[in-house]
């Protein structure tokens, strides 16, 4: 019998996009990487949060995004941790993305990486960027909600 493990499957989250965008369509994007590259996720050296979408002849690629290479595993290999990386993805969902993109004047943001099965997926959304009054707005709106939690749980006792 095989014991699954309980571990999560994410492996990095960009926290700043939700913070910083009114997050619209959901995507699943795998990711084309090298050897050294998926043995540094399975160590967690990835980071994510300064990473973005660019769509360039019709292919989508993440940039900004930081592999940390381990001295162990890339002692032969020229390792560059911030290379941009293609996304590998459905014709129909890229000419999704470069529509809304071009026309509409929407963003697309990586939000997650986790694994799926074997493989490493980002988790990418179509955005719209919030202005400096939404973002107050959001905080207020949560702060009222983490406060109506707490009356509701003291009128419970």
């Amino acid at each position: 019998m095989k014991s699954k493990k309980n571990s999560s499957s994410t492996i990095a989250l960009n926290k700043k996009a939700r913070h910083e965008y009114f997050l619209e369509d959901k995507f699943e994007a795998g990711i084309e990487l090298q050897g050294w590259e998926v043995k540094s996720i399975r160590a967690g050296k990835v980071n994510i949060a300064d990473s973005y979408i660019l769509l360039r002849n019709g292919e989508a690629f993440l940039i900004g995004s930081r592999i940390q290479p381990l001295n162990s595993a890339s002692s032969h290999v020229v390792c560059d941790p911030e290379r941009t990386r293609k996304l590998l993805m459905k014709k129909r969902e890229l000419s999704t993305l470069i529509g809304k993109s071009e026309r509409e004047g929407y963003s697309i943001v990586a939000t997650a990486m986790y694994w799926k099965k074997c493989w490493v997926k980002l988790e990418i959304y179509l955005a719209k960027g919030k202005k400096s009054h939404d973002k107050r707005d959001t905080i207020k709106d949560r702060d009222w909600a983490r406060q109506k939690e707490r009356m509701l749980k003291h009128e419970v006792r």
